[in-house]
């Protein structure tokens, strides 16, 4: 998008941008990368295809994501610290990919996620203090 204005509303265009940018930066970080290529190896289009299903159903209410994903995350080894980098590089992303009521809306969505993922697994400060899951 160089030169161009950022746009400031969600289109499914943007959505694959977002998705295809923020997880090609995903595999390549060093912390939340091999947690990923652990689960995918080099199985990725069909994981980018349901992402942009499930950021499209999440931003624009399309309906298109009939997934889990509380069960899919739930044996997988995650912590505090790849939730912190996932957002971390997911508003990087953002940021410099869209504006205004984009940018806020996937942002604030992020943030919801994150948080649900986080009480579902029983980590982070909005832990429920569940006694602690099995792997």
């Amino acid at each position: 998008m160089s030169g161009a204005a950022l746009p400031e509303r969600i289109t499914e265009e943007l959505i694959a941008e977002l998705v295809d940018t923020f997880y090609g930066r995903v595999r390549q970080d060093p912390l939340i990368g091999p947690i990923f290529l652990d689960k995918l190896g080099d199985d990725w289009d069909a994981h980018l295809a349901k992402l942009r299903d499930f950021w499209s159903s999440v931003t624009l209410m399309s309906g298109r994501y009939r997934g889990k994903p509380h069960q899919i995350h739930m044996p997988l080894p995650l912590e505090m610290p790849h939730f912190e980098r996932w957002l971390a590089l997911f508003e990087q992303t953002v940021a410099e990919l869209c504006t205004g009521p984009a940018r806020f809306l996937f942002i604030d969505r992020a943030h919801r996620i994150a948080d649900s993922l986080q009480i579902s697994l029983n980590i982070g400060p909005k832990s429920l203090n569940l006694p602690e899951r099995r792997t």
